[in-house]
């Protein structure tokens, strides 16, 4: 599912700033959300020591009037486990307690700290901090005389003073972009995704509010829905009917296409859907929006030219994904309906809905209280008995931040005809047996209450931990009780209850359900070793023999559990992968058991061993969906830039990777290495077994998740998600384009240059202006400019057309009302550069010097 570095490297989200204000006395500290102490972190020197580990500076400052004690008071915060004193006789020690969360304490050698004064304390951390996701966060100070209470400390986070780890700089973007050519707009393909046959006839329709849209019966849902749509554009909604002559929309329907697939024709007389079932009308409908202009929805209309065209067009995959993730942090239902009109938009039919992880349980279910009432809320907790602990910087206090959060049966049910309108499928995701310390540590809760109660087989009824398991594990994410007993019944009742809930909202809905995914990654060496229950279940069923076979023994009677129910379990790739140890050494391989159960798996590795992993599992028979890290995970970091948001453990994505991702050669696609440096060798490939020809049916489809350590507002999801989503919604409906037959051919590489060049126009004069406005408007992430110094002069270039680059030379930051760049600059001295969008929002400022 996620990555084996993730605790490592993924510590919250960015731009932390301290704050001004009034300096408050203790006392009054101690009765506000502030603490009397600000603290400043900055990095000082990677390699430090000839090591790969990285001296940093944490600063206090007494901002208050009295003085801090030099006992009596614990700092509470997120970071690296790794991130230890460089001294042995500093003045603080910081301990680890579960998780990215850490405790900073003064020790024997921290002396009072008056009011004004300072404290500098040296820290060493493993590895390199590339960007901001790894500096410490999320402070706040607990008193020893009141436990209960924590109050924020105002942290400021310093960008190194200069380039020690290697970041891009404008010339590598400036690069980049060199061969991405202008095309005009009136040359563009006026569909998106990219459609399998597309011609435009020159003879456009004048679309006004007085054109109603004539539907055959079967497509009455899909022509209100599209009546709705032109509502926003001219400010009164066309008649929807089942008949009608003159001027029209019309929804009709074809016998004969696919079950995606439509036809649709502009003329000016008429504008035509033809299709053989409602989804492929839905996407005929979705497609006519994409002709509009972005200015139709820029303000209200009386008549808009909808371009001449004939098009006949069907999906690539039948699975085309996107991987909400809203476990670590949450967004709420408003968020989750934009994002289903989003995907309906570019024809994505599957919403992945990570409903809970370590860090939280998202949804409730009728009968366990204590899944939302506990496991959806996050503050400072002694025992966690009503709410967990802080991760990824959420705070002190309970629901005063995305770590908290959730969504009743009633907000679930509406998300799930919201999607079911518009052709979506909406799998849940219960993370089991591993990533589960939300629906543990709830169930432990119920388990308290019920015993005080007196209710000890009801309290018992769906525990999800053996009370005397002396196991000891560490997950990758640093948690040592995150792991479900799967040999409790309990367990199984817990599951059984959970997904019976689950299908009552998707009857209510209205909605299809054929399958649930139940994770299974990632889960630790070291679980159930020491557990009673294990044992007594080994002595009992010779079929468990080994803690390994306890894996199976799990997912056998979770496929009979859904089997019984008429589903098919999906997983992350362990779900269908055995242990296999030879010579000490551990690997993994398809497990034949569960290939004949239908089993789908959605792979994410495809790094270093695990290289062609996808490949082999497709090989082995299992219904694989490509979430190829190297290409997929959304929540990487655009690009290698201290500035630049997202985790960088994976290397970093861009918009260019989704799109040139071959599905059924994808070691072809590989470009770059983890450190987003181009690959010299693909030697390493050649060991590396292929996808035969036979499996292609096994790949069922494309997938990009968007993980959530570092994503704590909508503006932040929306950066990360756009324009990054639209590369893979172009990869997984259009036809597999000409150049990924032989990328490595001159002929390739130029039709590559050309196709993506016209990719890249049409998000920057097309896409992303529409989507300033479609939806309420989406905060997509502007490219940053690309910049060289050649001749004396200042060059400059941006990855998407259409976007306006402006400038300064006075050492200002651009404003709207900057110089345009239209040519070179030979103005000499600090030259800013920004991008800017037509709404007017720009990009992080670009930085040169002309001397």
């Amino acid at each position: 599912m996620k990555h084996l570095l993730v605790a490592f490297l993924s510590f919250l989200s960015i731009c932390s700033t301290a704050q001004t204000k009034k300096e408050p006395t203790k006392a009054a500290a101690e009765n506000s959300a502030d603490a009397p102490v600000a603290l400043t972190w900055e990095v000082v020197e990677e390699k430090h020591q000839g090591k790969n580990q990285t001296l940093s500076v944490l600063t206090f400052k007494n901002t208050g009037k009295s003085p801090l004690p030099a006992t009596g008071w614990t700092i509470y915060f997120h970071g690296t486990p790794s991130f230890k004193p460089k001294d042995s006789n500093a003045p603080i020690q910081i301990e680890p307690i579960n998780g990215d969360y850490l405790k900073l304490m003064p020790t024997t050698g921290f002396k009072e700290l008056a009011a004004g004064e300072t404290l500098r304390v040296e820290l060493v951390a493993a590895g390199q901090i590339v960007n901001e996701s790894r500096a410490p966060r999320g402070f706040y100070l607990v008193w020893d005389k009141d436990k209960s209470k924590g109050y924020t400390v105002q942290n400021q986070i310093i960008k190194p003073s200069k380039n020690m780890v290697g970041w891009t700089t404008p010339q590598d973007i400036y690069g980049r972009n060199s061969g991405i050519k202008d095309v005009p707009a009136n040359e563009l393909t006026k569909v998106f995704p990219t459609p399998a046959q597309y011609k435009e006839t020159g003879q456009a329709f004048a679309l006004t509010e007085a054109v109603p849209v004539v539907a055959d019966q079967a497509f009455q849902r899909e022509a209100s829905l599209l009546a709705t749509r032109l509502n926003t554009i001219f400010g009164k909604k066309p008649e929807v009917k089942t008949s009608g002559a003159g001027k029209a929309i019309r929804l009709q329907k074809k016998e004969g296409l696919g079950p995606e697939a439509y036809e649709l024709t502009v003329s000016p007389q008429e504008i035509v859907i033809s299709a053989s079932g409602p989804a492929g009308a839905f996407y005929g409908t979705q497609s006519l929006q994409s002709l509009l202009p972005a200015s139709a929805l820029a303000s209200k209309q009386t008549s808009v030219a909808v371009p001449g065209v004939q098009v006949k067009d069907e999906p690539r995959f039948g699975h085309r994904a996107f991987m909400m993730d809203v476990a670590r942090n949450f967004q709420k239902k408003a968020q989750v309906l934009k994002v289903l009109d989003l995907m309906a938009l570019y024809k994505l039919n599957v919403l992945h809905f990570h409903l809970n992880d370590d860090e939280g349980w998202r949804i409730e279910i009728p009968g366990l209280p204590e899944l939302t009432q506990v496991g959806g809320r996050r503050g400072h907790s002694e025992g966690e008995k009503n709410f967990l602990q802080p991760s990824y910087g959420s705070g002190p206090e309970v629901d005063k931040s995305s770590g908290s959060g959730f969504y009743t049966k009633a907000d679930f049910v509406e998300i799930l005809k919201y999607a079911r309108d518009r052709h979506i499928r909406v799998i849940p995701e219960v993370e089991t047996p591993g990533h589960a310390r939300a629906a543990i540590k709830s169930m432990d809760a119920r388990y308290e209450r019920l015993m005080k109660e007196g209710k000890k087989a009801e309290a018992e009824q769906y525990l999800l931990r053996d009370l005397n398991d002396q196991s000891v594990y560490r997950s990758v994410q640093y948690f040592n009780d995150n792991v479900m007993n799967v040999a409790l019944p309990s367990t199984y009742n817990f599951l059984e209850k959970v997904t019976d809930e689950l299908l009552a909202m998707y009857k209510e809905a209205g909605a299809p359900i054929s399958t649930i995914h139940f994770g299974g990654d990632e889960v630790p060496r070291g679980v159930w070793e020491k557990s009673p229950v294990v044992q007594q279940l080994m002595a009992k069923d010779s079929k468990v023999k080994t803690i390994d076979d306890l894996w199976y023994y799990f997912f056998g009677k979770l496929n009979d559990m859904l089997k019984a129910r008429s589903l098919y379990l999906s997983g992350w790739e362990e779900v269908g992968l055995s242990k296999v140890r030879t010579n000490g050494k551990l690997s993994y391989v398809a497990n034949p058991d569960f290939v004949k159960e239908n089993f789908h798996v959605d792979v994410w590795n495809n790094q270093g061993a695990n290289l062609d992993l996808p490949y082999r599992m497709a090989n082995a028979g299992y219904k694989v969906v490509l979430t190829n890290v190297s290409h997929y995970y959304l929540d990487l970091a655009y690009q290698k830039e201290y500035d630049e948001p997202g985790l960088y453990w994976g290397g970093y994505t861009d918009v260019d990777k989704g799109f040139y991702f071959i599905p059924f050669d994808y070691m072809k696609s590989i470009k770059v290495n983890d450190d987003n440096q181009p690959l010299t060798s693909t030697a390493a490939f050649s060991d590396k077994e292929q996808l035969r020809p036979e499996a292609r049916a096994n790949i069922v489809g494309l997938q990009a998740p968007l993980w959530s350590e570092m994503v704590t507002t909508p503006e932040r999801f929306e950066y990360m998600l756009l324009p990054k989503l639209l590369g893979l919604a172009e990869r997984a409906w259009s036809p597999d384009p000409a150049w990924a037959s032989n990328p490595e051919s001159a002929q390739s590489k130029a039709a590559y240059a050309q196709a993506w060049s016209a990719f890249v126009n049409v998000l920057g004069k097309r896409e992303l202006p529409r989507l300033n406005y479609y939806a309420g408007g989406f905060n997509y992430r502007i490219p940053t400019a690309g910049a060289v110094v050649q001749n004396g002069e200042v060059l400059a270039n941006v990855q998407l057309p259409g976007m306006t680059i402006r400038y300064t030379t006075n050492g200002e930051v651009p404003t709207a009302k900057s110089k345009i760049y239209t040519g070179p600059i030979a103005q000499k001295g600090t030259i800013k550069l920004a991008v800017f969008d037509p709404a007017g929002r720009m990009s992080r400022v670009t930085t040169v010097e002309n001397k």
